[in-house]
Formats: C-alpha cells, sequence, structure tokens
C-alpha cells in the first residue's frame, strides 16, 4: 500500500484546480459586484493589475513599449486642447452597472473634487489603444455604451488605424467608422480635438 504525504496531497490538490481553468459545466456562477470588487482589492485580495467586467476579473495584459508610446503621445496632444469644465484622465476607473474598466485614455466632465468619493460614472470621450488585445478592447464596448460614454476610440497601433464608435443607445453604439491608415480624424465629443493619424503613428 501507498502512503501519500501531506505534500503528495498538496501537490495533486494544486493540479486539480490548475486543470480546471473553465467553469464547470452546470455550476452556477456567482459574478461579482462593483462593490465587492472594491472591497476585496483594498483587503488585497484582487491583484492590482486587474478590471471588472461584467461581474468577472479580468488580469490587464502587459503593456508593449508601443502601446506605452501611443497612450504618451495621445495624452500630450489631448492637454493641448483646453478643456476647462472636462478633465483628461489615464487609467482610471469608471464605474457602471457591472463592470469597472480602467481606460487608457477619459475625458470626464468635473473636477477632481468631484471624483473624491466615487469614480465617475461615465465619460464624454474614452480611448484604448490596442496592438494585440483588440478583441479585449472591443469587448468593453457594451460596457462603455451602457454607461452613456458619448465617444470611444479604439487605437489599433499594427494597423495604424482608428475604429471610432458614437452615439451609444440601449447598451451598444448605433455609429461606427474606420479611420487610417492616413488622414485626420476630428472628435465628435470634443470639437476642440482633431488628430492627424500620420503625425500620431509617426517614428
Amino acid at each position: 500500500m501507498t502512503i501519500k504525504t501531506q505534500r503528495d496531497i498538496t501537490y495533486t490538490m494544486m493540479n486539480a484546480v490548475e486543470s480546471s481553468p473553465m467553469p464547470l459545466r452546470g455550476a452556477q456562477i456567482w459574478p461579482l459586484s462593483v462593490a465587492a470588487y472594491r472591497v476585496l482589492g483594498e483587503a488585497g485580495l484582487i491583484p492590482k493589475n486587474t478590471e471588472l467586467l461584467y461581474g468577472f476579473v479580468y488580469t490587464k495584459m502587459s503593456k508593449s513599449p508601443l502601446h506605452s508610446f501611443l497612450v504618451f503621445r495621445l495624452l500630450r496632444l489631448l492637454q493641448c486642447v483646453t478643456l476647462p469644465t472636462q478633465m483628461v484622465r489615464s487609467e482610471q476607473p469608471i464605474s457602471c452597472f457591472d463592470c469597472e474598466p480602467d481606460p487608457d485614455i477619459s475625458v470626464v466632465g468635473g473636477t477632481e473634487s468631484d471624483f473624491r468619493d466615487d469614480h465617475p460614472h461615465t465619460a464624454e470621450f474614452v480611448i484604448e489603444v490596442s496592438i494585440t488585445s483588440h478583441e479585449y478592447d472591443r469587448s468593453k464596448l457594451r460596457a462603455y455604451a451602457s454607461a452613456g460614454v458619448k465617444e470611444c476610440w479604439l487605437v489599433l497601433g499594427p494597423e495604424k488605424q482608428i475604429e471610432v464608435y458614437r452615439h451609444p443607445k440601449d447598451g451598444q453604439f448605433t455609429e461606427q467608422s474606420v479611420h487610417g491608415p492616413g488622414g485626420a480624424l476630428a472628435s465628435a465629443a470634443l470639437p476642440e480635438f482633431t488628430l492627424s493619424l500620420d503625425a500620431l503613428f509617426a517614428q
């Protein structure tokens, strides 16, 4: 008879857990609320590099140099625009019904003190930069539309294109378009902001 040690049992249990990455068939899943997500995060029980989407916690992808470059350039260009009643934020949450995504860039109405006790619940304008995360970033569109975000840009780095989503209604954006490579793109939500795609993607 083989006697298993505590180490053998622990190893078997770890393998059993690691071999079940998908929810069990027929099992009831209990999504997290935004409030529970925040409490668990503040208690250190959820890693920092995550975001809540539709009740589930997702680990965000690591940022490539190109991703950081494009975000920094877009931030610099937006900060040159005069927005007296709005703020430009980077990787700060927007709180929706069952989501709390951290867009790469958002422009929200209000002042710093307005968000001392709660995250904004909508935004005028959101930008997500996608290098290898195109489908993941597109999955956030329903959350942004449900939150009433007026305009969302998905900046596709490898393609040198921008997907534009406007006019949210019933959890969807009703207007979609693709721009680039080349040309200029004007924001409908921020009429003061016009972007040259050649300048954005230039080395």
